[in-house]
């Protein structure tokens, strides 16, 4: 039971996971992406692959990052401008965007513990930390800020990341006139991978087209008009459904008035498998005697026959025992009177006697309940 002094806690859980829906529909988007061919994720614009562009004294390293980590594409001299790069990377690769990355030695990185809700807000929460966290003004470093992860105290481990200005500006005029181009700045870290932030600052980023737009408004005029034809479509199916309605009561009208025949015809049906039923219960399934004539036959005694007539079980068939098979065959539940019908006769091929032996079948105790319910009409079981 949830008491007053457990609010503050509850709320603060359901603002935590909250606060990471967001990341978690993030984290199934990349996983349904990962699934599509690397050129449609490109076509869709799905794909997060970029330039990143890092000057190395007198030349531009060029390094493409997709999803399978930073390939080294090029080393170019400076100054570079648009029609060279492109010349050389070729037009699909020229035409992702720009980053430019800077060198571990030009930044400066700082950790922070966060609460929970400065999630949502990192980067202008952070931004309160320049002056505490560095010997710069906010307004004299360029700045962004990263998650690293989430506690389970439900606190945030951010990192600082700050440029100074003079520095920064220093870095993008070297680029010339692959500058204007620039979507995001990065930083790298001492093994030389991308941290993931953007140090541009907000009113100089070039946010790039959605590629899905024209797709996105396509589909919202099918979906319109599909939903429009829906409407229309559940009105003329309810007039179908008024008429046939009516058609349906004439049938069913029909229908009643042979009923009471049907249901005579059924009444002779099931009486009649019901009859069928008691027969054969009265009597043990082929299976069984078979069964039970194999377990109680000598090994060295062969059956050219076994036949069974109503009640009545024929054997024929060649054995060395066969005076003794009468004594073999009595005792059992299935049949009574086992008897040698005729003469024994000496197979002398076989060098055994041909014998002949009847039986009489006899009725199926597990079924004499059921038999006996059917026919006194009660039913009970």
């Amino acid at each position: 039971m949830t008491t007053l002094n457990d609010i503050p806690a509850l709320a603060d859980r359901i603002r935590r996971y909250g606060s990471g829906t967001g990341s978690f529909f993030h984290w199934w988007r990349q996983a349904l992406t990962s699934w599509l061919p690397a050129r449609w994720r490109v076509l869709l614009g799905l794909a997060q692959d970029r330039l990143l562009l890092s000057c190395d004294q007198e030349q531009l390293r060029v390094q493409w990052q997709d999803a399978e980590g930073l390939r080294d594409l090029a080393r170019l001299p400076l100054p570079l401008e648009e029609p060279e790069l492109e010349k050389v990377l070729g037009n699909r690769l020229a035409a992702l965007p720009r980053w430019l990355l800077l060198s571990p030695g030009r930044v400066l990185r700082r950790g922070l513990l966060l609460p929970a809700a400065a999630a949502e807000h990192l980067r202008d929460v952070v931004g309160f930390e320049v002056d505490r966290q560095t010997p710069f003004a906010a307004g004299a470093v360029r700045f962004d800020a990263r998650l690293l992860q989430r506690r389970a105290d439900g606190q945030l481990e951010a990192e600082l990341v700050a440029v100074p200005r003079p520095a920064f500006e220093e870095a993008v005029a070297a680029l010339g006139g692959l500058a204007a181009s620039l979507v995001g700045v990065d930083a790298s870290d001492a093994q030389g991978r991308p941290l993931g932030v953007n140090l541009l600052p907000l009113e100089h980023r070039r946010n790039r087209p959605n590629p899905l737009r024209t797709w996105n408004l396509a589909l919202a005029t099918v979906a319109l008009l599909a939903l429009v034809a829906c409407a229309w479509q559940v009105l003329d199916n309810r007039r179908q459904a008024a008429a046939a309605f009516a058609a349906q009561v004439e049938v069913r009208a029909n229908q009643a008035r042979t009923v009471a025949m049907r249901r005579q015809r059924l009444v002779d049906v099931v009486e009649g498998a019901a009859f069928l039923d008691r027969t054969r219960a009265s009597l043990p399934t082929a299976v069984e005697v078979m069964d039970e004539v194999s377990r109680r036959l000598p090994d060295n005694t062969y059956l050219e026959k076994l036949s069974i007539e109503g009640h009545q079980l024929l054997l024929i068939g060649l054995s060395p025992e066969a005076s003794s098979l009468v004594a073999k065959m009595e005792g059992s539940g299935l049949w009574k009177s086992p008897a040698l019908s005729g003469a024994l006769q000496p197979d002398p091929r076989s060098r055994r006697d041909r014998f002949s032996l009847t039986a009489e079948l006899v009725g199926n105790p597990a079924a004499a309940p059921s038999t006996t319910g059917a026919a006194d009409g009660t039913g009970k079981r």
